[in-house]
């Protein structure tokens, strides 16, 4: 069997980070610890994120799922989905923006007060990815609002949202 860390060895798990306890020098620890501290400077210690399928193929959305499941459970420092975007302070928006959706997200971020968080994520959200072209596809987020954060993938991991939310923490702080 190869040492851990060498290619084709088992990935060890994530370790939890316990209040209290300093994170790891690298990895999801320090990235969970600002992250928590980045919110609790902007947001007062909670961070309510609106998400908004645009069209997508639903890849992004499980992956933003996992983010806020047991293993990454990103609930714990604050972060939460809501429903309205009455209550929200980013706007996270997975696939193209269809001709469907387009006013619908217009609305949402209207009815978001200040200062509001405009995230694109996935390749689809970004640039229209496969979807660049087609009938019922107005095209990237970018293009209809003004977009604070891109998160790439196809689709994003959970630590690729985490790292997201992240900077766009950073740019809004």
């Amino acid at each position: 069997m190869s040492e851990p860390g060498q290619p084709g060895s088992p990935r060890e798990p994530a370790q939890p980070v316990q209040p209290g306890q300093p994170a790891a020098p690298s990895g999801l620890g320090e990235l969970v610890g600002r992250l928590n501290a980045a919110i609790a400077r902007r947001f007062a210690r909670s961070l309510a994120v609106l998400a908004v399928s645009a069209g997508d193929c639903g890849g992004c959305r499980a992956e933003l799922g996992a983010a806020f499941g047991p293993v990454h459970d990103v609930q714990r420092l604050g972060v939460d989905i809501v429903v309205t975007p009455r209550h929200a302070d980013a706007l996270l928006v997975t696939g193209p923006v269809t001709d469907a959706m387009r006013e619908p997200l217009l609305r949402a971020h209207a009815a978001m007060s200040e200062p509001r968080i405009v995230i694109a994520a996935g390749a689809c959200a970004i640039d229209g990815h496969i979807f660049v072209g087609a009938p019922a596809v107005v095209g990237p987020l970018s293009a209809l609002l003004p977009v604070d954060i891109f998160i790439p993938g196809c689709p994003p991991t959970p630590r690729q949202l985490i790292e997201g939310l992240m900077a766009a923490m950073g740019r809004r702080a």
